[in-house]
């Protein structure tokens, strides 16, 4: 039997590249501001966290901004959890892929790394409300709290943006 994901961690990927003629959409990078705003966003929460940013694993969709973003992530929690690439959460994710997906990984406490704007919409899922209308901005971080397991009815704790932790420590 899978363990139920109680904490599931939903994130925009940071500030990337611009697209734009001769930029392949796949390849865009994060930008070294985008890359530093968000480690030092993920720093000050794992110190406002009560326990500490845990997570187990981290799934990201395979555009190159979602995999750079996810490692970052990963790379400041504790015990360094394993990066899944996860077609489904590429541009216009499909919930019931991702939730089927994660119930087999079996992992309490989870990230989803994807882009906007379907990232709102996987939070709005989340939490019971599809018609929710929930704006996340580049590196913001919501987390759900799943008492019942995925794929029903959550409960937002919070959602974070890097403007939001301010920019002290720049």
């Amino acid at each position: 039997m899978a363990l139920l994901t109680t904490h599931l961690f939903i994130v925009r990927h940071a500030v990337a590249e611009e697209a734009g003629p001769g930029i392949d959409d796949h390849g865009r990078r994060l930008t070294p501001r985008g890359s530093k705003r968000f480690a030092r966003m993920i720093r000050r929460l794992s110190r406002l966290v009560a326990s500490g940013l845990e997570i187990d694993l981290v799934a990201t969709s395979p555009l190159v901004r979602c995999r750079e973003t996810a490692e970052i992530l990963a790379g400041a929690c504790g015990g360094r959890p394993r990066i899944a690439v996860v077609d489904a959460l590429a541009p216009s994710s499909n919930w019931q892929e991702l939730v089927e997906w994660t119930v087999e990984q079996d992992a309490a406490r989870v990230a989803w790394v994807g882009h906007a704007p379907c990232v709102g919409r996987l939070v709005a899922l989340s939490i019971g409300d599809a018609s929710a209308a929930v704006r996340m901005d580049k590196g913001a971080i919501a987390a759900v709290s799943l008492d019942d397991g995925l794929g029903q009815p959550g409960e937002l704790d919070w959602l974070v943006t890097p403007d939001l932790l301010g920019r002290r420590g720049r």
